[in-house]
């Protein structure tokens, strides 16, 4: 039997995941570098430890200037290609390498701004920016994602076709803004939650420059991009001053993978209640363990999730009425 090539989206995304590994095993090694930088004591939640005690001149052009240009850049590839209109296939587009070359390029360049400076746009902006913005993306990817798979355990609802062309038409400068703000945000420091944050920031850049070829859109791939957050947001929980918290983390969005993100991949009654199984039954043993309060932390994420999908599909369609289709540049 003639086994059949593989396509080159797919070759540019398995070189991808390997330079994603790389980049993050060049973050461990190199972070013993960074032990002896001071930072000031950790004050609660809304204070981000990882920056130093005193701004510098050159920490805060080089975090900025970086980041904008890295912007930029990303932004006026999307423009390009969105008015090239190409065909969605395995080939890869010309803008495609660029991006991948881009991106490479100042993943490897924040590591060094690292190093030599140190702070990232935490010394200006707040955390919880940086959280809003990946919390919205994931959002939207649900609001994009309900026509093929439902909201509710695979039941359709209803949207207007303009929310949905605003929704897919605008994505990818939203998602870039979110990915790359946040990857500047940060320092290239070592915890868990920094490794397991950078390898989803790099795999997220991957997926962002492979736009319009079909591995862009395979369901397989990007239902386990959506599903990286369960382990990250529970392990960065475990890493906090509150690590008891990695529960509502962990079921709140695996509680999401249940009620949505499950239904629309094809998988049988049996493998999907099997699945809604593990979880009661994980939920029910946390819930023994800590009492009924649990309870009360169990639906938080997803409320916060299906709430903001009807809010960000009101604000699509604000945006779809002041901009229609007619007043669209070709």
């Amino acid at each position: 039997m003639n086994q059949q090539p593989t396509p080159q989206d797919t070759k540019a995304a398995l070189w991808g995941i390997g330079g994603t590994l790389l980049l993050t095993l060049v973050i461990w090694g190199t972070a013993p570098l960074l032990k002896d930088v001071p930072h000031l004591a950790d004050v609660g939640p809304s204070w981000y430890w990882w920056q130093l005690p005193e701004r510098t001149a050159m920490g805060v052009f080089s975090a900025w200037f970086f980041y904008g240009l890295h912007q930029i850049t990303i932004w006026g590839l999307m423009f390009y290609a969105q008015r090239a209109k190409p065909k969605y296939g395995h080939q890869l587009h010309n803008f495609n390498w660029w991006a991948l070359g881009l991106n490479g390029f100042f993943c490897v360049l924040h590591i060094a701004q690292t190093h030599l400076w140190y702070d990232g746009l935490a010394q200006h902006v707040s955390i919880w920016s940086a959280l809003a913005s990946v919390a919205i993306m994931l959002i939207w990817i649900l609001l994009m994602e309900t026509p093929r798979r439902g909201l509710f355990f695979g039941k359709k609802i209803s949207f207007s076709q303009n929310i949905m062309r605003a929704a897919k038409k605008y994505h990818g400068y939203f998602f870039s803004w979110a990915i790359i703000y946040t990857f500047w945000y940060h320092p290239t420091e070592a915890t868990w939650g920094h490794l397991l944050g950078f390898s989803y920031i790099f795999v997220l850049l991957l997926q962002g420059s492979l736009f319009f070829t079909r591995f862009h859109i395979n369901r397989k791939w990007t239902l386990f991009l959506e599903m990286w957050v369960i382990v990250h947001g529970s392990l960065v929980a475990l890493e906090s001053n509150n690590p008891e918290m990695w529960a509502m983390f962990f079921f709140g969005f695996s509680g999401i993978f249940i009620i949505s993100q499950m239904h629309g991949m094809g998988w049988g009654k049996g493998i999907r209640w099997g699945f809604a199984l593990l979880y009661l039954g994980g939920a029910s043993a946390v819930a023994s363990s800590r009492g009924p309060m649990f309870y009360t932390e169990l639906p938080r994420i997803a409320v916060i999730d299906y709430a903001g999908f009807f809010v960000l599909a009101a604000l699509l369609w604000l945006i779809a009425k002041l901009v229609p289709p007619a007043q669209e540049k070709p």
